[in-house]
């Protein structure tokens, strides 16, 4: 089984024609820790601060990979879509080194200025 805290992923509830395939989420209103870590930075520490580096970090990384991605949040849950398995994979591949270390996630974090983001 692959890891991909703090992110889970599943099948899409949508069309068959829909690119909305795979839906990734992650519970940030239950993952205390990271919002004491954006918190700690200056960020809000809420889906929106999560989003705003997520794209932050894709579009560094991988640009094209946006095209292929669908952010569409609710409430405390960050909700994005992917169109494909390899969407998946490289959405993980991308974020998972920031997102999925604590300790570089920090180290992120520490190199970024809260007057980039609007949260």
């Amino acid at each position: 089984m692959t890891l991909t805290f703090p992110f889970q992923v599943a099948a899409a509830k949508a069309a068959t024609d829909s690119p909305r395939q795979f839906a990734i989420l992650a519970p940030v209103g239950e993952l205390d820790g990271y919002a004491k870590l954006f918190e700690d930075f200056g960020y809000g520490g809420g889906v929106t601060s999560w989003q705003e580096h997520l794209e932050t970090i894709i579009e560094d990384e991988r640009p094209d990979l946006l095209n292929h991605l669908e952010f569409d949040s609710v409430g405390e849950t960050l909700l994005l879509y992917a169109d494909s398995p390899a969407a998946v994979r490289e959405f993980m591949a991308c974020v998972l080194p920031y997102f999925g270390d604590f300790e570089k996630f920090r180290k992120y974090l520490n190199q970024t200025d809260p007057s980039d983001y609007f949260e």
